[in-house]
């Protein structure tokens, strides 16, 4: 069987998209999701998201980790299909897709997806670390040596560890560089490995060091491996509505593989 397909990253997050509005691909398959994720044996990518029709938005959002399991929002994702149905014709400046976190709004401007994240009012403040849900679970921590250390080891054992254990999360390490501006490094889960960039990584660390009081900005730079993102937000006590993820995401190539 052959499969067409597309490749896309955002600030060097890479995804496989398919087109599934005929819904011909088996989403229950896992080890094809995985394969196609491959990096040596497949096409590769942090994650496979399908893009599928809705009865109301403009499409369906459908993501998968690496590992082939469904999992939860992806926010560089959610740019990256944005851009995707920009290029199929489906959406032109703007639209609107639903995904496992529920509704997202898009809007193109100066080269750049800005996605609408999900409302925050929930920050768990602990004495080393801030804990909290941006459509995907984000532990924060600072790291001083954030250019050195040994994220693979210390995320991993943070994912599995206390109190995340088997559910585990994301981990976040940061450093600060300016009064609203940081450095940013992300462990993710479902990849199992350190990613260039996380989207709603880099959205869980701009919301926590604006609760932190690390920064008053109400919009914040975030420097990742793979360039810069930033996030902007309107917040009242305590609680982040108007959440915009922002920065870019471009096709990499379309192709044919076969299985």
């Amino acid at each position: 069987m052959k499969q067409t397909f597309y490749k896309y990253q955002g600030t060097g997050n890479d995804f496989v998209m398919i087109d599934n509005r005929s819904n011909t691909f088996d989403k229950t398959d896992v080890k094809r999701v995985n394969f196609l994720c491959d990096r040596r044996f497949g096409i590769g990518g942090d994650g496979l998201i399908l893009l599928e029709n809705h009865p109301e938005a403009d499409f369906r959002m459908v993501y998968f980790n690496a590992d082939g399991n469904e999992s939860t929002m992806c926010g560089n994702g959610g740019r990256c299909i944005s851009q995707f149905a920009k290029d199929l014709g489906i959406i032109g400046d703007k639209g609107s897709f639903e995904a496992i976190d529920g509704m997202h709004y898009v809007v193109f401007e100066e080269g750049l997806v800005k996605l609408q994240m999900q409302d925050v009012a929930d920050i768990q403040k602990h004495d080393n670390y801030v804990f909290l849900n941006t459509g995907s679970p984000h532990h924060v921590q600072f790291e001083e040596n954030i250019e050195s250390f040994d994220i693979k080891t210390i995320g991993r054992n943070i994912r599995t560890g206390a109190p995340y254990f088997s559910e585990g999360t994301n981990v976040n390490f940061v450093q600060k560089q300016g009064a609203d501006t940081f450095r940013v490094r992300t462990y993710e889960r479902g990849v199992e490995d350190e990613t260039l960039s996380c989207g709603t990584g880099v959205t869980a660390v701009a919301l926590a060091m604006h609760a932190l009081g690390e920064t008053n900005a109400n919009t914040v730079n975030l420097n990742v491996e793979g360039g810069e993102l930033r996030v902007a937000f309107n917040a009242q006590d305590g609680k982040y509505n108007n959440v915009w993820l922002i920065g870019p995401a471009k096709q990499v190539f379309k192709g044919e593989v076969a299985w």
